[in-house]
C-alpha cells in the first residue's frame, strides 16, 4: 500500500509553493491519493523531513517545490539509505523556478500532470552524484548537476533578482559576463586523467538542463551510469556572448571553447583563484579549493511520466 509524504516548500518559486498548497491538497484528494502533507519551515528542513518520513515508514516522499527542495529531499533519502539501508521512492510536484531535475527525469512541469504521475506510479531508477568540498568530511548528494565557475555565479546572481524561472537565469547570465570573464587555471582529473587548464566553467551533469532553459547536457541520461561534462575553456566577453545562445538550443558542442565528454569521477582543484560552485542550484561554496565528485549508479527510484 502506498504511504505518501508530501513535503511542500512554501518559499519555492518566490512564494509560489505557499500559494499552490491548497491546490495540491485538492488535486491529490480528488484523485483519491492517500497522503500526509507537511511544510518546510527553514532552509535544510526538507532534508530532515525526508529522513523522518522514511524512518516513519512512508514509501513515497514527494518534493513539492523547485530544484532546491528536490535536492534537500534527495539528500535526506540518501543519508537514510547510507546509514540504515532503508529508502523511499521520490516523487516531484513542480512549484519552483527552474524545475531542471524534473525536466531531466521526465517529470511533467504541469501540476495536474504531476499529480497524475503520482497516481499512475510509473518509476525509474536514477543515478545520484556525491560531492566532497575541500576537507569537509560530510558528502553532499545531487540529482541534476554541479556547476563550477561561470555557471555557479549565474545561479548566485539569479537568486538576487525578483524574476523567476528562465528569465531570472537569462538576465543573471548576461550580468555574469561582466563579473566572471577571466578563466582561472584549474587542475582537472577526469577518471584518473589529470591536466591543468584555464576553465571558465565546469558543468558536471546527471540531468540535461540548468537555469530553467540552458541545455548543459542535451543528451544527458540520469540512468546511464555516467556524468555528462560540459567544459568551457578560456573565452573573452565577445566569445561568451556568441556561445551563450547555443546552450539554449543545446548546440554548444563543436564550438572551439567547449568540450563535452562522459565520466564517472571528477576532481577539480583551484590554482590561482577560488572556485564558486553549486549543486542543483544550491550553494556548495563561494571560494572552494577542491571538489571531488563521484557518480553512484541506480540509487533512487523516481516517479515519472512514461
Amino acid at each position: 500500500m502506498k504511504k505518501i509524504k508530501v513535503i511542500v516548500n512554501p518559499a519555492s518559486g518566490k512564494g509560489y509553493g505557499r500559494k499552490m498548497t491548497p491546490e495540491i491538497r485538492e488535486k491529490l484528494t480528488r484523485l483519491h491519493i492517500p497522503f500526509q502533507l507537511v511544510m518546510t519551515e527553514h532552509p535544510g528542513h526538507a532534508m530532515v523531513l525526508a529522513q523522518q518520513a522514511v524512518e516513519d515508514g512512508f514509501n513515497i516522499v514527494v518534493a513539492a517545490g523547485g530544484d532546491g527542495t528536490v535536492n534537500e529531499v534527495i539528500n535526506g533519502l540518501m543519508l537514510v539509505k547510507q546509514f540504515t539501508g532503508k529508502t523511499a521512492v521520490l516523487g516531484v510536484l513542480c512549484v519552483g523556478r527552474g524545475n531542471d531535475f524534473a525536466f531531466g527525469a521526465n517529470i511533467p512541469k504541469d501540476l495536474d500532470a504531476g499529480c497524475q504521475c503520482l497516481l499512475q506510479n510509473n518509476k525509474q531508477w536514477i543515478d545520484i552524484g556525491r560531492v566532497m568540498v575541500d576537507s569537509d568530511p560530510s558528502p553532499r548528494f545531487f540529482g541534476n548537476g554541479i556547476g563550477i565557475g561561470f555557471d555557479a555565479v549565474v545561479g548566485f546572481e539569479a537568486c538576487k533578482l525578483k524574476l523567476t524561472g528562465f528569465p531570472a537565469y537569462a538576465v543573471a547570465a548576461l550580468k555574469t559576463i561582466f563579473l566572471y570573464d577571466k578563466a582561472p587555471v584549474i587542475r582537472l582529473n577526469i577518471d584518473g586523467e589529470s591536466r591543468d587548464q584555464p576553465s571558465l566553467m565546469v558543468s558536471i551533469m546527471n540531468g540535461r538542463r540548468m537555469g530553467g532553459g540552458f541545455l548543459m547536457a542535451p543528451e544527458g541520461d540520469m540512468s546511464d551510469g555516467k556524468f555528462s561534462l560540459c567544459l568551457a575553456g578560456d573565452a573573452n566577453r565577445r566569445t561568451i556572448f556568441a556561445v551563450l545562445p547555443r546552450f539554449i538550443k543545446g548546440t554548444q558542442e563543436g564550438h572551439p571553447v567547449i568540450q563535452m565528454r562522459l565520466a564517472e569521477r571528477i576532481t577539480v582543484e583551484a590554482f590561482d583563484a577560488p572556485l564558486p560552485a553549486h549543486a542543483d542550484g544550491e550553494t556548495l561554496c563561494e571560494s572552494g579549493e577542491k571538489l571531488s565528485v563521484e557518480l553512484l549508479p541506480r540509487q533512487i527510484e523516481v516517479i515519472c511520466d512514461q
